[in-house]
C-alpha cells in the first residue's frame, strides 16, 4: 500500500469545478485552503463521507502544489490535513461499508 502522500492521491480524479472569480483565475492556494476548512466543517458535522471526499480533493490540490506555495497554507489547515489522512483515512484503516453488521438475537 502506497503510504505517501503524492501515492496516495495519483489516481483520484478532480471531477468538480473550480468556482471563479471575476478575473477567471482561481488561486490554488485559496482553494486548497477552502476544501480543508469545508472537509474540517463535515467532520465535526460527524459527515464522514462529505469529509472524505473533500479531503481527497484538499489532498490532490495540496500535493500539486510548489513547496513555496504549501507554505503558504496555514498550519492549522495543513495539521489538520496530514492528521486526518494519517490517522482515519490511511491505508491502514479499513474500507468503508465494509465491516458486517452484529445480528439481533
Amino acid at each position: 500500500m502506497p503510504t505517501t502522500p503524492e501515492a496516495l492521491t495519483k489516481n483520484i480524479r478532480v471531477w468538480y469545478h473550480y468556482p471563479m472569480s471575476r478575473s477567471g483565475f482561481v488561486d490554488p492556494v485559496k482553494e486548497t485552503c477552502r476544501l480543508i476548512r469545508l472537509a474540517r466543517s463535515y467532520w465535526d458535522a460527524h459527515r464522514n463521507p462529505a469529509c472524505r471526499t473533500h479531503r481527497d480533493m484538499a489532498m490532490k490540490l495540496y500535493v500539486s502544489l510548489s513547496p513555496e506555495q504549501r507554505k503558504e497554507v496555514p498550519q492549522v489547515l495543513r495539521v489538520w490535513l496530514r492528521y486526518r489522512s494519517e490517522k482515519y483515512f490511511g491505508p491502514q484503516r479499513t474500507a468503508p461499508g465494509t465491516r458486517g453488521r452484529k445480528k439481533k438475537r
